[in-house]
């Protein structure tokens, strides 16, 4: 490790004199060699970083994620320590601190991929102190804070955090025009708009996704929460187009804009890849298309486990999704597939760590809480059809329905096969039913 460090800290040079940079990734990290972003005043390009810096983020995001272990992960960080005390020596021009930033960003990713929220905010909150920094750094670090603060269900604090980003974006960028602000702005406008869905004001969030059709598509984390948006007012068509535009667009970056866009945490392109997955695997089951569906979903849980692990809490999510969609399935077709819903809710319910049914207290602090209600109250549905487990279902049931706090439906509309006002939307970035 140490040694590698060295060679890295030797190319500057040449890196520098060559002006290139050398992919150590297979496939897209958080951080691309050259930012997708360009905002440019006085001349000066301000969204350019420092390319060694780059490349020792991609090499520790990589080694970090290659075995998944506390080893890989203590050294991914050991390198992107060793960067940030590097950039800190370099001064406060836009390239060093966008250099900072980007340290930041990936620091604050890895913790949160090991679910150390608290941590990962620290390193976020960081990212605002850098003045010279590019926009859409900056930006990025606002979209993740929104995003994990989510994820732990601290809804009120996601609100501030992405009210301040618009007031920032106003501030900021006084005498900034083009496409380029036009996306950055988009990014901000639609974390908002998630925050409003997540607080079931759904006039609001359609407010702020409202603008031309290419602003909303304009990047993968903005479309979905569109998507899901629309999904979840009931405009299946397109909801299903929108979901299908992100998933082709990880891939074919030529049709959808750059897959290294700035991202941290919960809404990096993994994530939002998976969460477009995942959420056009539900809306094929709620159209009653249910090969389709399962195709989708177990798409969905072989690249969740691919990027995080098999014992992931994320995993956790998808098999709530997909156990959803069989219990759908068995119900539309007439038929018993109790033993497999069974199965999948109680794997789930393992993931997510859910705590005892014997706690008394279903109202303390639990991590995921929408997913670990939902899975628990629809295992209890299975067992309670069963007549010698009746008794634990029903005692699971109420466990789960004093641990929902969705505002938009309740547990019973959530499990409901037949509404046709309200439908269940999971966010897998999140972990939340929208």
């Amino acid at each position: 490790m140490l040694r590698t460090l060295t060679k890295l800290s030797r190319a500057s040079t040449t890196v520098a004199r060559n002006g290139e940079l050398r992919s150590v990734s297979r496939r897209p990290y958080l951080i691309a060699s050259s930012p997708p972003f360009r905002l440019i005043h006085d001349g000066v390009d301000h969204s350019k970083a420092n390319p060694v810096a780059v490349q020792m983020i991609n090499y520790a995001l990589s080694h970090a994620r290659s075995q998944k272990s506390d080893e890989s992960f203590a050294q991914g960080m050991l390198v992107l320590e060793q960067c940030l005390s590097n950039q800190l020596s370099e001064g406060k021009d836009p390239a060093n601190e966008n250099s900072k930033g980007m340290v930041l960003l990936a620091m604050s990713t890895l913790l949160s991929e090991r679910g150390d929220f608290h941590e990962a905010i620290e390193r976020l909150n960081r990212v605002q102190d850098l003045a010279s920094s590019f926009l859409g750094l900056r930006v990025a670090a606002f979209e993740a804070l929104v995003g994990l603060h989510l994820e732990l269900g601290q809804d009120d604090t996601s609100s501030v955090v992405a009210d301040v980003c618009l007031e920032f974006l106003r501030i900021q960028g006084t005498g900034c025009s083009g496409r380029d602000f036009e996306v950055i702005n988009a990014r901000a406008k639609a974390v908002k708009g998630l925050v409003e869905l997540i607080k079931a004001n759904l006039e609001s969030a359609d407010a702020f996704f409202q603008g031309p059709q290419a602003d909303k598509l304009c990047n993968g984390s903005v479309a979905l929460s569109y998507g899901e948006f629309l999904h979840a007012t009931q405009n299946f068509s397109l909801a299903k187009e929108v979901y299908q535009k992100v998933i082709e667009g990880g891939s074919e970056t030529k049709d959808f804009g750059d897959p290294y866009a700035l991202a941290a945490c919960n809404m990096t392109v993994e994530e939002v890849i998976l969460g477009a997955m995942c959420s056009l695997g539900q809306l094929e089951a709620h159209l009653g298309n249910f090969g389709d569906a399962e195709e989708l979903l177990t798409r969905a849980l072989t690249k969740t486990e691919e990027c995080f692990g098999s014992h992931h809490p994320k995993v956790g999510v998808i098999l709530t999704c997909i156990a959803l969609m069989f219990r759908r399935k068995a119900m539309q077709e007439r038929s018993s597939s109790l033993l497999v819903q069974e199965g999948l809710f109680r794997k789930a319910i393992e993931l997510l760590k859910a705590p005892p049914v014997e706690s008394e207290d279903a109202g303390v602090n639990i991590d995921r809480r929408d997913m670990v209600a939902l899975a628990r109250g629809g295992y209890a549905e299975a067992l309670i059809v069963q007549e010698n487990r009746k008794v634990q279902g029903e005692k699971m049931k109420s466990w789960a329905e004093a641990a929902w706090r969705n505002r938009r439906l309740s547990l019973a509309e959530a499990l409901e096969l037949d509404s046709n006002s309200k439908l269940p939307v999971i966010d897998a970035r999140i972990s939340r039913v929208l």
